[in-house]
């Protein structure tokens, strides 16, 4: 998905779900971020997926979780969650 095509209202609201479930000032968080550079861990990674599925009204589904390892990959899969869920 090229840069242009992600919505940056969507990038804020997960950047802001992200700093805050984290605790962390929201301009830390930016697309390019991966976890790693953050210093999340795979709970953290857990606990982050449950916020965004509750801000979004979204499933992430299970076996797509432990592949998300960005920021960028999160709101990409959220986008396309959030378009499938449009088309239904």
């Amino acid at each position: 998905m090229s840069p242009e095509s992600i919505d940056d209202t969507l990038i804020g609201r997960v950047a802001a779900v992200i700093a805050k479930t984290q605790h962390l000032p929201a301009e830390n968080i930016t697309i390019d971020k991966t976890f790693a550079e953050l210093d999340f861990d795979s709970l953290d990674g857990m606990n982050i997926l449950f916020a965004v599925e509750s801000e979004f009204g979204i499933s992430i589904p299970d076996e797509q979780a432990p592949h998300i390892k960005s920021v960028r990959q999160m709101v990409d899969g959220i986008q396309k969650l959030l378009a499938e869920k449009t088309a239904s």
